[in-house]
């Protein structure tokens, strides 16, 4: 291949498919057409001497080489933005995509007062929340699948720590919660001491993202060389808080979510017979977005929301 030669605005579509797996949709994200992204590619392929992509039945597989390119294509394409980027967004003047993974208990509280503030600001912003399927999307992140996560991981945060500023992901602390236990306000346990025997032989309902069979509860638990009966699991804290309303089972939940359940007068809270780790809710991006001002000012609006959906919850 001969750099000096190159269209780099190839690697822009590139990047693009890359991201997609689709030239419908890499298309739309360029603002071109399919034919035009299609003969892109092929002028990359003739320009790198290699296939980089084949088509399947939903969309295009990167080869090897392809994979192997696209962090580095990313970063480079990332520090350009930044040099290239003005300084400041206008977000009723510049139209822009924010894609957030996040669970629905963050989701909850974050959400409505973003919408709020992007509202008052006349923002033409487009937010995209993507399910949260893991404890550690730094993959997602470094993928570009989203632009930033936000919700409890206390694994990836001890990584990126240990890594210092060599991390190719940022974290900033949103707030503090904690998980609690929570019962229908009839459940036959609710008048009595929740202690850890009376706990472990309940019958329990576990939320887990990824459709593990065990959580922090267990981990917890198992240090105790104890153990529960977990009789359904669910993904979603929202199904978890209905079911438990109108069941016998126990759930556990981050306290600061039970309210947006929608179910407060029929629940109640209690706190757990073992030590657990305290819910830290951070919001992780990937370094290439670190300087885009449409970036910042989107994580300025996730910060500002947190803070107005503590204070709320404070008031009430």
């Amino acid at each position: 291949m001969n750099f000096r030669t190159l269209d780099l605005n190839l690697l822009r579509v590139f990047d693009a498919v890359m991201a997609e797996r689709n030239l419908t949709r890499a298309a739309e994200r360029l603002a071109m057409t399919q034919p035009a992204v299609s003969h892109a590619i092929k002028r990359l392929r003739e320009s790198m001497g290699e296939e980089l992509f084949s088509r399947q039945a939903f969309g295009m597989k990167p080869s090897p080489r392809a994979e192997a390119l696209w962090p580095e294509v990313r970063e480079a394409l990332g520090r350009l933005q930044q040099l290239l980027d003005p300084g400041e967004f206008d977000p009723q003047q510049q139209p822009s995509t924010f894609r957030m993974a996040m669970a629905d208990a963050t989701a909850a509280l974050v959400l409505p007062p973003l919408v709020r503030q992007l509202e008052a600001a006349g923002a033409q912003a487009q937010v995209h929340v993507l399910p949260l399927t893991t404890r550690d999307p730094r993959a997602l992140l470094e993928q570009g699948d989203a632009d930033m996560a936000l919700g409890f991981f206390p694994n990836a945060v001890a990584a990126l720590q240990a890594q210092g500023h060599a991390a190719s992901i940022r974290q900033h602390r949103l707030y503090n919660s904690e998980y609690v236990c929570v019962m229908r306000r009839d459940h036959p346990l609710a008048a009595q001491p929740l202690t850890l025997d009376v706990y472990c032989a309940a019958r329990h309902l576990l939320v887990s993202f990824s459709g593990r069979p065990h959580g922090f509860v267990d981990e917890a638990l198992a240090a105790l060389h104890r153990s529960r009966r977990i009789e359904l699991t669910v993904n979603q804290f929202f199904t978890a808080g209905r079911i438990v309303a109108q069941s016998d089972l126990l759930t556990v939940l981050p306290a600061s979510f039970v309210e947006a359940t929608g179910y407060r007068q029929q629940l109640t809270e209690r706190r757990l017979p073992m030590p657990l780790t305290p819910v830290h809710v951070d919001m992780l991006w990937h370094l290439r977005n670190e300087a885009r001002s449409e970036q910042r000012w989107m994580r300025g609006q996730v910060v500002a929301a947190c803070k107005a959906a503590e204070a709320a919850t404070i008031t009430a």
